[in-house]
């Protein structure tokens, strides 16, 4: 028999919650819990399930890429689990990932080049131009043209970026991919090159894949085994056709009954779990997915029902599958099920219909008017109840937008202005800097400012007449710029401005 490439024993994997200001430990979420399995060289496992059932988790806890809480891990004869930094980039070579979103996966900031090439280089394989000819051999065996190791993710599709992913993944030449969804942010038809891209590479490179997904035909299409898993655990692992054929879990049952058949003539009978998934962060006890089950019994609720190997390959962990063998115990595990789902049925009835109210053929004005509805406020009704309160109050709220939206004219008008004599006075401070001297006219200061003195007449920046008053000299010009606001500036005793001569005033 063939050493397994990849041995998972109890793996569990549990994040804690905290609370308060010391970060106190409340709960653990239970995201994977004693899950056990094995990989054989260049065979494909599909990981299926739920949304939130502990998929990735336990992909990304296999690899270490997050540190799992209990259970071992063994690689190629390594002990992942415990292995040191060292010990740990060297397995690197052998273990990659494609990661489900093709678009967050790949740094915006980097070339593909880059993207593709990096681990080339980090682990001393090529360097230079070896590594871009490495890097255009790898595009061009996912399907990509050369040309594109120069470009950036965002000039690429969904399905070319994913095509860079699976690259990156393959350039080390690993012995073992896991496939973090890699399909199902695709659209069909670019799902079907993606997966035949990884049919290929798998035979032509002797990969082996942990196949993580949730479309059941995908998995079908590229498994060997599969293995579903609910809230954290699994409860059925067996071939694929074996699967698909002889589905021994309810939850599996479940699972296969929604697959659509491609025959409009045909109908699958549906089994429709009722409730929701339980929350991770309290399950259930005993069988985790009794409060779904349709054959759940007693026992369900208390006890956890161990794996149950019912053939070879096939594993269960349910009550109704405990103690099977032999050729024909598919179709007792069958008949336990539906006996046990008939029971459920007759001792819980289905609810009776709501009785109809009396006024159901009435007018829909009838129902609204019916409905109860919150009271206004007494000052509303008091406006509301005369057409002339009504008129005065709508003249009275236009009135008061008016003012408010006059008086916030004005205050942003003052503002850009006291802005613009802020530059007045930066501009005039860096005049002197440079040149020594003070200007003898604001004009001489540039195109961006008017030339207020040499008796021209000049605009502000939104087109209206400057005013300004020139202090303790022998000339005033009395034009204004705003009724109560006027620009001062204060002249030396030769005519020229001086450094803080420039600022508000009042008239």
């Amino acid at each position: 028999m063939t050493e397994p490439l990849l041995d998972v024993r109890g793996l569990t994997k549990h994040f804690p919650v905290t609370s308060g200001v010391f970060g106190r430990v409340v709960g653990q979420v239970r995201a994977v819990d004693d899950v056990s399995f094995e990989l054989s060289p260049g065979e494909t496992l599909g990981l299926v399930g739920e949304s939130g059932s502990g998929k990735t988790t336990a992909g990304r806890a296999i690899l270490r890429l997050i540190e799992p809480t209990a259970g071992q891990v063994t690689f190629d004869g390594t002990d992942v689990t415990r292995a040191d930094a060292n010990t740990l980039r060297h397995l690197r070579r052998s273990m990659q990932i494609v990661f489900q979103d093709p678009y967050s996966s790949l740094n915006p900031r980097l070339r593909v080049l880059d993207i593709v090439g990096e681990a080339l280089e980090v682990h001393g394989l090529t360097s230079g131009a070896e590594t871009e000819r490495r890097v255009a051999a790898l595009l061009a065996r996912v399907g990509l043209s050369p040309s594109a190791l120069n470009r950036y993710p965002h000039e690429f599709s969904g399905g070319q970026r994913q095509r860079i992913g699976v690259a990156r993944a393959i350039a080390l030449e690993p012995k073992l991919v896991v496939l973090d969804e890699p399909v199902s942010a695709l659209d069909v038809s670019i799902q079907a090159q993606v997966v035949n891209l990884l049919l290929e590479l798998r035979r032509e490179m002797g990969l082996a894949y942990l196949f993580i997904a949730h479309d059941l035909s995908v998995v079908r299409h590229l498994s060997h085994r599969i293995a579903v898993m609910y809230l954290g655990e699994l409860v059925e692992v067996a071939p694929r056709d074996r699967l698909f054929s002889a589905p021994a879990h309810p939850y599996t049952r479940a699972l296969l009954s929604a697959i659509p058949v491609p025959d409009p003539k045909r109908r699958r009978q549906r089994i429709v779990l009722t409730g929701d998934v339980p929350s991770p962060l309290n399950p259930p006890s005993g069988c985790r997915f009794h409060t779904r089950c349709p054959a759940v019994m007693d026992r369900c609720r208390v006890e956890s029902p161990p794996a149950e190997e019912v053939e070879q390959g096939h594993a269960v962990r349910c009550f109704h599958a405990e103690g099977e063998r032999g050729d024909d115990w598919y179709r007792r595990v069958s008949e336990r099920i539906e006996r046990q789902v008939a029971e459920n049925a007759a001792e819980s009835p289905a609810p009776k219909p709501l009785a109809l109210p009396d006024d159901v053929g009435a007018p829909a004005e009838h129902h609204v008017a019916a409905t109860p509805r919150r009271p206004l406020p007494k000052p509303v009704r008091w406006l509301l109840a005369r057409p002339r309160r009504r008129r005065l109050a709508l003249a009275a709220a236009l009135l008061a937008s008016f003012i408010a939206g006059g008086a916030f004219g004005r205050a942003s008008r003052e503002r850009e202005a006291l802005a613009e004599i802020k530059l007045l006075r930066a501009e005039i401070q860096e005049y002197e800097r440079v040149t020594g001297s003070l200007p003898a006219t604001l004009s001489d200061l540039g195109w961006r400012l008017p030339p207020i003195f040499g008796g021209l007449e000049a605009t502000d920046p939104w087109g209206r007449p400057i005013v300004y008053r020139v202090r303790a000299s022998r000339k005033v010009d009395p034009a204004i710029l705003e009724p109560d606001r006027f620009l001062v500036l204060s002249l030396g005793r030769d005519g020229v401005p001086s450094r803080d001569d420039l600022g508000w005033g009042g008239r």
